[in-house]
């Protein structure tokens, strides 16, 4: 049989045709026009509600990170902690880490049981976390704690990253996975207000208002739970694991919720695709893929995780031991600094992000990449000599992450659409881990051991060090990243499955 093509809205008959059932589903052959059908899309109120949905995750995570920087001058001060520089630079560290190894174990998963149920799995790991690491008692408990909400995060990196590459037609898959990543941001900016409140010392004890702090994660994540009904599993994915009708029935209900682009006239005719269904993807071809088949986009990917993870979770993890020892600003009010930084990272890649699919992947990911990395040298230039007052460093840092939080961003973007579907989630999770146990685990605590010394210099050699990552990927991403704005996935990188 042939490649056929569709009209747009036929019936299931035509949209989805399957051989003649064989010995085993595996070995079952179907036809589909199902990515043609959600690329052709215009954005509609499905795809709103799948920004909201999965936005919130990464609110989530901008709260968990703001308030483990806010909090680092009350776990020092805390009566019970005491913590040191270097304790809290170890405790983040283990944050990262949990997420390196949950990002791993879930993204596995999530190739394999689909986007949809890991979603769930993830986010009670990280509730239940949470809630713990507001009990804790000690650096150990502190850390583990810590590590096990790093999982949870770590995992919903895999799932959602995935679903947003898989749900959202091509012409604004960029601009959708970027400004989704960079809600992290409206977490900073809610973790910043709790903090400056529940640190308050005429409000609360300075071993109770910490405490608090985590309990607003959980509580938060719990509104999670209901929104994430609004999102389907993947139709991709479905197709290719032996669902077909299932993938088919929720394209028809996107359908009903959302119009055809103007560029797609009502007598447009889509093209199938044939794949033959598959349970999972064995370990040793997700290997042959990745590191042989396009090993120049592996390449590419690992130097924009790592490049990104050191410089941001060196520096926002430190951000409050910055303030509070170079600078003199009480604990209690660092949160009114992360508000105008978190506003220069949201509208990063709101106002950058269209441009990411129209002037295209490799400008913008090097020009992000190069600009951030250069403004961080000047910067800490500026502040090695003590040019710089709290109020300007913190104007100096909105301006370099008004860049850096696209460029960050673009690197889950990168990843996530240059692979095949069948190892999308677990080419996520691998890059991520690899990248920010390079890049972010020794940062923070690289971070606060230079903190510690009391040089600014020390401190400066670490932006040094920062900088020169992001300009090595930015070169890396003029030369070998994909142009794959407005284009579909499938013709970015063939699914393992198809059928000639």
């Amino acid at each position: 049989m042939g490649p056929t093509a569709i009209r747009h809205g036929a019936a299931v008959s035509e949209s989805v045709t399957i051989s003649a059932p064989a010995a085993q589903d595996n070995d079952r052959v179907v036809e589909t026009s199902i990515p043609a059908r959600l690329d052709c899309l215009q954005w509609g109120g499905f795809h709103t509600r799948v920004v909201a949905a999965l936005g919130i995750t990464w609110i989530l995570d901008g709260l968990e990170v703001t308030l483990a920087g806010a909090l680092s001058g009350a776990l020092k001060e805390s009566p019970t902690l005491q913590f040191s520089n270097f304790d809290v630079g170890l405790a983040n560290s283990a944050y990262l880490a949990g997420a390196v190894l949950g990002a791993l174990g879930f993204g596995w998963l999530t190739d394999r049981i689909g986007r949809k149920k890991l979603f769930f799995i993830t986010l009670a790991v990280y509730l239940t976390a949470t809630a713990a690491t507001a009990l804790s008692w000690n650096i150990t408990s502190y850390a583990l704690f810590r590590f096990l909400t790093g999982a949870g995060i770590g995992g919903e990196y895999t799932a959602i990253n995935s679903t947003i590459q898989e749900l959202v037609p091509a012409r604004y898959r960029g601009w959708t996975d970027l400004v989704i990543n960079g809600s992290f941001w409206i977490g900073a900016a809610i973790g910043a207000v709790a903090a400056i409140v529940l640190l308050d010392p005429n409000m609360f004890a300075p071993d109770i208002g910490w405490r608090l702090a985590y309990f607003i994660g959980a509580a938060l994540g719990l509104i999670v739970f209901v929104m994430r009904m609004w999102i389907p599993e993947s139709p991709r994915w479905l197709m290719i694991h032996g669902r077909p009708e299932e993938a088919h029935a929720i394209v028809d209900e996107i359908e009903r919720a959302s119009t055809r682009h103007p560029d797609h006239p009502a007598d447009e005719v889509f093209p199938k695709i044939r794949l033959k269904m598959r349970s999972h993807t064995p370990l040793g071809e997700v290997a042959h893929t990745l590191f042989t088949t396009y090993r120049q986009r592996s390449l590419v990917g690992l130097v924009l995780m790592a490049a990104q993870a050191f410089f941001y979770n060196a520096i926002f993890f430190t951000f409050a031991l910055i303030l509070t020892d170079f600078f003199g600003i009480p604990a209690s009010h660092v949160g009114w600094y992360i508000l105008p930084f978190a506003a220069g990272n949201f509208l990063g890649p709101l106002l950058l992000g269209r441009l990411f699919d129209t002037l295209g992947r490799r400008t913008m990911i090097a020009t992000t990449y190069g600009v951030s990395g250069i403004l961080l040298a000047l910067s800490g230039y500026l502040f090695s000599i003590g040019v710089l007052t709290a109020q300007t460093q913190t104007i100096a840092w909105m301006v370099i992450f008004f860049f850096a939080s696209p460029a960050a961003s673009a690197a889950y973007l990168t990843v996530s659409e240059t692979f095949p579907l069948e190892v999308r989630a677990l080419a996520i999770a691998l890059f991520y881990a690899i990248g920010t146990g390079i890049g972010g685990v020794a940062g923070p605590a690289l971070f606060g051991a230079l903190i510690d010394t009391g040089s600014r210099n020390s401190v400066f050699a670490g932006y040094l060090l920062g900088s020169a990552l992001m300009i090595v990927a930015a070169l890396v991403a003029w030369r070998y990243a994909v142009a794959a704005e407005r284009k579909s996935l499938e013709s970015v990188a063939r699914p393992l499955a198809v059928v000639e």
